[in-house]
């Protein structure tokens, strides 16, 4: 009886032992299989997803972000800037125009820019006027042997060659000097319409009052240390002038 009890056990102890060691098919089946389900509809819509698209979304996620980072401004902004940007362009299509637009002293600021273009126009013609006269001159003396013209304009240059290079020489020289005058005019159209630019913000963006003036106060200046600073005071006295604006 009591052999069959104990064979009867070891039969119940092996068989427990063998379901226990059985693998665990939920756990080893289903997450593996999850996981590639999920590659597998990734890799769909990566392969369903053409370059254009893909392009078109990388923009839109562009421009979302620069829609938060974007810094709204009201209309008092706006205006100030468009009255800050108007005068430099009115002046760059006519001289003075934005000088005026900005008020204040374009009295006297237009005649100066006008006289400025008056003298560069009087300098561009003497300098033209000059060039054309050696330049006629030069090449009748070179045309004909350094002989001088009939009716000069230089009866004091003598007949040679070296009055030949003289005249070459000041020909160079009115010339240059009358592209400069080009160049120069061309600079003081925008220097005047850099000053409409400049005026403008300091009217609109920066606030410049009238309150302007000094104050002379008394103080006490320390000495610079010398040899012989032992024999003087450490200190002296001044004044301190103080600006208000």
């Amino acid at each position: 009886m009591n052999r069959w009890l104990v064979i009867v056990l070891l039969v119940l102890g092996t068989v427990g032992g063998l379901h226990a060691q059985e693998p665990d098919s939920l756990r080893r089946d289903t997450i593996p299989k999850m996981a590639d389900t999920l590659a597998v509809d990734t890799a769909g819509r990566q392969a369903d997803e053409t370059r254009r698209e893909r392009r078109q979304r990388e923009r839109r996620e562009r421009e979302a972000q620069e829609q938060k980072q974007t810094v709204f401004k009201d209309s008092a902004r706006l205006a100030l800037e468009a009255m800050s940007v108007r005068p430099w362009k009115q002046s760059l299509m006519v001289p003075g125009w934005g000088q005026i637009t900005n008020g204040g002293w374009w009295w006297l600021k237009v005649p100066v820019i006008y006289g400025g273009f008056v003298g560069a126009v009087l300098v561009f013609e003497f300098n033209n006027r000059y060039y054309h006269d050696v330049l006629r001159e030069a090449q009748y003396r070179i045309n004909n042997n350094h002989a001088i013209p009939p009716n000069t304009k230089f009866p004091y240059l003598a007949a040679g060659s070296q009055a030949t290079d003289r005249l070459v020489a000041a020909k160079d020289y009115y010339r240059r000097n009358r592209d400069l005058t080009v160049l120069v005019t061309v600079g003081w159209w925008g220097i005047q319409a850099v000053e409409a630019y400049v005026t403008s913000m300091l009217k609109h963006r920066w606030d410049i009052g009238d309150d302007l003036g000094f104050r002379i106060s008394p103080t006490l200046l320390q000495q610079p240390p010398t040899s012989l600073a032992y024999q003087h005071s450490p200190y002296a006295i001044g004044l301190k002038v103080g600006f208000r604006f």
